[in-house]
């Protein structure tokens, strides 16, 4: 019984981030842009680019701290209360400082395959809430294989990486990204 119950949560486990990235794919593609949408009611254009930007940035340096806290966790076994609290609040952090960059970009600009950096973008940008999914469902289960929690956090922090590479460091670069 209990590992037809792992399996259930595993498959869960995939199949709902699929589902929230298949939401978000086609919520981005039906949905009529709107480029000159304000960011917290204030920012638009390039005024929303630069915060956007700045957002990321720090975004992308709370996802390292994340991953740094989940190697302590993993490395002492997770018995030091304070790392897990740490972690599960910059895990909150995170998400909440996330969700204002991705609607902007949803609702301004939608899910585009424009060019290769513009594509990567869109897709990472709705593989991340997927990722996020995933974990969160996989995070509350004790029984898991050993690689299925790790595994979910570093696509996750993948995510963060190349929404960073593809945007902020895109912006701040003066519009050049390396690789692109």
């Amino acid at each position: 019984m209990r590992r037809a119950g792992g399996s259930v949560l595993t498959a869960l486990a995939v199949l709902a981030p699929l589902a929230v990235v298949g939401g978000l794919v086609w919520f981005g593609r039906v949905h009529p842009p709107e480029p000159g949408r304000s960011l917290f009611g204030a920012a638009a254009g390039l005024e929303a680019l630069r915060l956007k930007s700045q957002l990321g940035s720090a975004l992308f340096g709370l996802a390292l701290v994340q991953v740094l806290l989940a190697l302590w966790m993993y490395r002492d076994g997770a018995k030091v209360r304070r790392v897990r609290l740490a972690h599960r609040l910059g895990g909150a952090a995170a998400f909440v400082l996330s969700v204002p960059i991705a609607q902007h970009c949803l609702l301004a600009y939608g899910v585009r395959f424009t060019d290769a950096r513009v594509a990567v973008h869109s897709l990472a940008g709705c593989f991340l809430y997927g990722a996020f999914a995933a974990k969160v469902l996989l995070v509350r289960h004790g029984r898991l294989p050993g690689w299925a929690l790790p595994a979910a956090g570093g696509a996750l922090f993948c995510a963060v990486g190349l929404l960073w590479w593809t945007a902020a460091l895109w912006f701040l670069n003066d519009y050049s990204t390396p690789g692109f």
